[in-house]
């Protein structure tokens, strides 16, 4: 590993080896964060050539916790447009236009990049679709088996989806939760590794934060929108910033807004009641299925996120989102709901100034959702 110190739990802090195949703290159940040694990484960046290379998402791998360069498992994901809208003067970093139809890209080239120099021949993983429709491609294309846990409302088409790469896909009664902790029997009873918002995912979805900066020249938008549903993009962009400040590239942060569901909201909730820890919610519900995560992996530290960049979150209805889905059909961009909560947030906080609203996903992951 190129730069990398340790893993440790950002809830209890116990630190743990890099080397070591764990996915959450064994003390306290927390979500870990792996750490770098950033002069090892400077020695990796000439500044002014780092800044001139074409924009990919593996033109930052010195960020990335991969070893092997050579065994990574790419399907050219990343260097995705970032398009000025000038009717609402934001612009819009269109990660549907990943492989697969969603940002969950960049967290699986890298996932299964360390999968393969793990040597791993058999994945599990939780999924609302895009992460399971994902993490099934590129294992895929690395010849490694996967199985993938569906809560049952999740589309069928994205389901569909997930079976036209290979892989099993096993639909769970209930929330992606109960999804979750089927997944973490099957680690228990057969050992199987388990992939999805765990640290090495959070790792490549910092991309999405990487290429923002690198898009607008190195200037540092006002704000950066995403919608949260594990969190772990909205963490993730964070530190993408955060290492990118560190290392001297950027002098300042923007302020991030986490954009949720009305009808879904424990960090919203969080954020405006200032609490340390988030609400448990039950039987949540939203046409923005990809975002329905009612107890969010990295919902913690994505409300710390938020907090710690003077950010903003708030809450919109499936209303609001349908709407803002279908204003962003007209402006030539085809998002599921989930994918137009960031506009929907940005145009109802009436942001100004640079905004940065990230689509997440694309609109034929989720063709036929109607309000109800």
């Amino acid at each position: 590993m190129v730069a990398v110190k340790l893993l440790r739990c950002y809830r209890c802090k116990k630190k743990f080896s890099a080397r070591r195949i764990i996915f959450e703290c064994d003390r306290c159940g927390g979500s870990l964060d792996i750490e770098y040694d950033y002069d090892e990484i400077k020695k990796h960046i000439l500044k002014e050539e780092f800044k001139r290379a074409c924009v990919s998402h593996w033109k930052y791998w010195p960020f990335y916790p991969i070893e092997d360069l050579t065994r990574i498992v790419s399907m050219e994901e990343g260097g995705t447009p970032l398009i000025l809208d000038k009717e609402s003067g934001f612009f819009f970093k269109l990660e549907c236009v990943n492989p697969t139809g969603s940002f969950k890209d960049r967290g699986s080239t890298v996932e299964i990049s360390k999968v393969v120099e793990l040597g791993v021949n058999e994945i599990v993983c939780a999924s609302t679709g895009n992460m399971g429709a994902s993490i099934a491609a590129y294992a895929s294309k690395a010849g490694i088996k996967a199985t993938i846990f569906v809560p049952e409302f999740a589309p069928k088409v994205k389901a569909e989806q997930i079976k036209s790469y290979g892989a099993k896909v096993v639909f769970v009664k209930g929330s992606y939760t109960d999804a979750l902790n089927k997944t973490k029997e099957l680690r228990r009873k057969k050992g199987v590794y388990l992939t999805g918002d765990y640290p090495y995912r959070c790792e490549g979805e910092k991309g999405v934060g990487f290429e923002i900066i690198d898009q607008l020249d190195w200037q540092i938008p006002d704000y950066v929108c995403c919608p949260i549903g594990n969190g772990t993009l909205l963490y993730g962009v964070y530190k993408s910033f955060a290492e990118l400040k560190e290392v001297g590239l950027i002098k300042r942060l923007p302020r991030l807004v986490g954009v949720q569901a009305k009808g879904c909201n424990p960090v919203v909730r969080a954020f405006h009641k200032d609490m340390d820890e988030l609400p448990k919610l039950k039987k949540t519900k939203t046409v923005a299925g990809a975002i329905n995560c009612p107890d969010p992996v990295d919902g913690l530290k994505a409300l710390h996120a938020i907090r710690k960049t003077s950010g903003d979150s708030i809450d919109v209805s499936d209303r609001e989102i349908m709407k803002a889905r279908s204003e962003l059909g007209k402006k030539g961009i085809y998002a599921e709901p989930a994918g137009a909560v960031s506009y929907a947030g940005a145009k109802k906080l009436g942001l100004k100034g640079r905004v940065v609203c990230v689509v997440t996903g694309h609109g034929l992951k989720d063709p036929f959702v109607k309000l109800k």
